[in-house]
């Protein structure tokens, strides 16, 4: 009868142990989706502290026109937001996923700059070639391409 009772005591505690600090939002957005719109943010962020002037000319509220592209509202992307954030084990899955295509966009962009400022000490190097069909034309072609533009005015 005490084992017994012993393994009720042990069931309860571990099922009241597991507490939801936040309980599921009815439309919770997908980890995926959330992964995709957290990226996209985090673009937008970098961008508006990279070239501060452009993002404030900008009329529309870059951060709606992300929630607008993946058919969110602001309530549910920070419904979505809090329920992911109160499991760091998860949370912190999102962030290291947006981590991991941050630095690939990263070293795309890296080389991409790398190529065209190879390109750039290219056309640098090149010496400028003088037109030679100007200095190949004889002075007899060059009369005659005098006449007849005389002729046709």
């Amino acid at each position: 009868m005490k084992n017994f009772i012993v393994i009720i005591l042990v069931l309860f505690l571990s099922v009241s142990c597991k507490k939801e600090l936040v309980k599921q939002p009815a439309k919770l957005i997908g980890k995926d989706q959330m992964i995709d719109i957290m990226y996209d943010l985090s673009i937008l962020e970098a961008m508006k502290y990279q070239h501060p002037v452009s993002a404030d000319s900008v009329e529309t509220n870059p951060t709606a026109f992300i929630l607008k592209k993946y058919k969110v509202d602001s309530v549910q992307f920070s419904q979505s937001n809090r329920y992911y954030a109160a499991d760091y084990e998860n949370y912190k899955s999102i962030f290291d996923e947006v981590g991991k295509r941050l630095a690939v966009n990263q070293r795309a962009t890296d080389s991409i700059v790398k190529i065209e400022e190879k390109k750039a000490a290219k056309e640098k190097k090149k010496p400028i070639v003088k037109d030679t069909i100007k200095n190949k034309l004889s002075k007899a072609s060059l009369d005659s391409i005098r006449k007849t533009t005389r002729l046709k005015r």
